[in-house]
């Protein structure tokens, strides 16, 4: 059959038909190759330039991280999520392309030198002495994980554009017309007058019944249950608890000890009362009325009589005593003991020394702690973020809580507690950290559901610390029996009777002043307050908050009413006083300003929003989705 096939293929239409089917390869096979490898690959083009994937996908994650800590790790991202924030950090890069272009186009660029001053001057890159650092800089790349020609690109392209974005701004100004009705709406200022309803006036009411206790019971069952109980489990990641497990050398000690052998010593500081007179017989004259006993008062008025300046140091050392000889004298001083005068270039001095503090020097061995946990510290800083990534990855990959390896440094805790922190007895759950760090994660435990997975967050206001929460138990609220809470609940009725009757009695004078009734007349044996003026943003002595927005609701002549903590308040507008822009030129100049500023942040995002739209970009959306889709 085979000897068949191969004699056959050997004949004219069988080499006939071989190179047809050649032919239809190389026109559709090889062609539709060349098609893909020709096809554009880039996530979107903009006025030339290509926006590769891998630019979008660095953006998107580093988009994508910052908004899981705005939600504190508590928001899943669903595909909805992921999509708006992809589509989101696609349209800054096309703007950010579009204004490079621009600027390209007009011919501006950041020069070498520009570039390293911006650097300079960024506060992450400075050290303890407030000038630059290059270890602070190169610590703070790896914290974002940016390279060095990464990021000065990235600083070099936000120079370039901000050129461009202030120069469309500069011109930004407010109108006369816009500025005086935002300066009057803001400035405007309300009188009125006012009387006062409070809960502690009202009658007492009669005392309650059981049916009227058991009604308000079971209408209010919600105050007077158990507060909602959650057993969770915690791991806390920070420099303080990754210290604890950091190894320091001796060589580490004495490298440090070396550089801040200057902080363990410290020298002698004197304080000394100090006359400079201008010639050598004032100053013994001084010295001889010390001598006689005259105390430092009475020497600085008789110096300054005498034309010269009392002076009083206070803890000083010798190096910051500007005149050697005066230094001299005042640290070979006896203390509380008048010298001869002292001769310098500036004059004649007269001077007793107060107090001596010595002179102070520790060892090493001495400073060996305070060494070691500075040292701790500093590597512990370094660590933390690296500690965090391998956190992170083991939650991510599934690992609880209690199966997260002791060497990472973590904190753990466990425990029961309410909404508030505290334990069921009232007692506040001894989380470690800051106030900040304890709400964070009392907030996270009762957003949670039971079971869900732990998620590794960063710590309020950007701090270097990180926590996780699991939530392995829910307690439910449930409601205190009646007999328990019958002291309350008399108490709650009682006062919510108290606030209806005022209610009443405030609406009843409301009712009379707008039927015609003046305010007196309409509250006969209260006191009639005449209230000071109040602006919309500017609180006054005397009118409770909770009234200033019900008075800028009405017209003048026109009553309102409000409840305040300690009752209620009936008050009628007196008057409405316009300010004048003359009388208050700096309150008009920061509203103008403002309003500058805020047509200037309109101005630069219509231009960037023109030149996005005149660079006419090209976004393959198929490319775009497969970014946005969960690794």
């Amino acid at each position: 059959m085979l000897a068949t096939f191969r004699r056959g293929l050997s004949t004219w239409p069988a080499r006939l038909f071989f190179f047809f089917l050649v032919g239809i390869f190389v026109i559709w096979g090889v062609g539709d190759m060349i098609n893909t490898v020709g096809r554009d690959t880039a996530v979107a083009t903009v006025a030339g330039r290509r926006i590769e994937i891998t630019e979008l996908q660095d953006a998107y994650r580093r988009q994508l991280a910052q908004v899981q800590r705005m939600f504190g790790g508590r928001t899943e991202t669903t595909p909805e999520i992921r999509r708006g924030i992809a589509e989101q950090t696609l349209a800054r890069l096309i703007t950010q392309a579009a204004l490079t272009d621009a600027a390209g186009t007009l011919g501006l660029a950041v020069p070498d030198e520009a570039l390293r001053q911006a650097v300079f001057t960024i506060p992450a890159f400075r050290g303890s002495d407030g000038k630059f650092d290059r270890s602070m800089f190169e610590q703070a790349l790896r914290n974002n994980n940016l390279s060095e020609p990464r990021f000065l690109a990235l600083l070099r392209l936000d120079i370039l554009q901000r050129q461009l974005l202030e120069a469309v701004r500069a011109g930004a100004v407010s109108p006369d017309v816009l500025t005086r009705e935002v300066h009057a709406f803001q400035q405007e200022k309300r009188t009125a007058d006012a009387v006062d309803l409070p809960f502690a006036a009202a009658p007492a009411p009669d005392a309650p019944t059981e049916a009227q206790l058991t009604r308000w019971y079971e209408n209010h069952k919600d105050q007077y249950s158990t507060p909602e109980l959650r057993h969770i489990k915690v791991v806390v990641l920070s420099p303080e608890t990754v210290a604890k497990d950091v190894q320091v050398s001796d060589d580490d000690l004495r490298a440090v000890w070396e550089q801040a052998r200057a902080g363990f010593e410290a020298p002698e500081k004197r304080s000394a009362e100090i006359a400079l007179l201008p010639d050598e017989a004032g100053a013994a004259a001084i010295a001889a009325q010390w001598l006689a006993g005259a105390d430092w008062a009475a020497i600085q008025a008789e110096a300054s009589k005498k034309g010269g300046s009392p002076v009083e140091l206070t803890d000083a050392t010798r190096a910051e005593i500007p005149a050697p000889e005066l230094a001299e004298a005042v640290f070979t001083a006896t203390p509380d003991v008048v010298g001869p005068p002292v001769k310098t270039a500036l004059g004649w001095y007269a001077l007793k020394v107060t107090k001596i503090t010595p002179a102070t020097s520790r060892s090493f061995e001495d400073a060996r702690e305070d060494l070691r946990a500075r040292v701790a510290a500093d590597k512990a800083a370094d660590l933390i973020y690296d500690r965090a990534n391998k956190v992170d990855d083991l939650l991510s990959g599934g690992v609880t809580l209690e199966a997260l390896p002791a060497d990472l440094g973590l904190a753990a805790l466990t425990g029961t507690l309410d909404a508030q922190g505290n334990t069921a007895e009232g007692v506040p759950v001894p989380i470690p950290g800051p106030d900040a760090l304890r709400a964070a994660i009392v907030q996270a435990a009762f957003q949670m559901k039971q079971g869900d997975p732990a998620r590794l967050t960063q710590a309020p206001d950007g701090a270097q610390t990180f926590y996780a929460v699991e939530v392995d138990g829910i307690t439910p609220p449930a409601p205190k029996p009646l007999a328990e809470v019958q002291d309350a609940v008399r108490t709650d009725w009682t006062r919510d009777t108290v606030r209806r009757t005022q209610e009443e009695a405030a609406a009843k004078i409301l009712a009379a002043v707008k039927g015609g009734q003046s305010l007196e007349a309409a509250a006969p044996g209260l006191t009639i307050r005449h209230l000071p003026p109040v602006g919309r943003a500017s609180p006054a002595e005397g009118v409770p908050t909770q009234l200033v927005m019900p008075l800028f609701s009405i017209k003048a002549g026109e009553p309102t009413m409000a409840e305040t903590p300690d009752g209620f308040v009936v008050a009628v507008l007196r008057e409405i006083t316009s300010p004048d822009p003359k009388d208050d030129p700096i309150g008009y100049g920061q509203v103008r300003d403002a309003l500058a500023r805020s047509i200037g942040n309109d101005m630069e995002a219509v231009f960037a929003t023109a030149l996005r739209d005149r660079a006419a970009p090209r976004v393959n959306r198929a490319m775009l989705d497969s970014v946005a889709q969960p690794e």
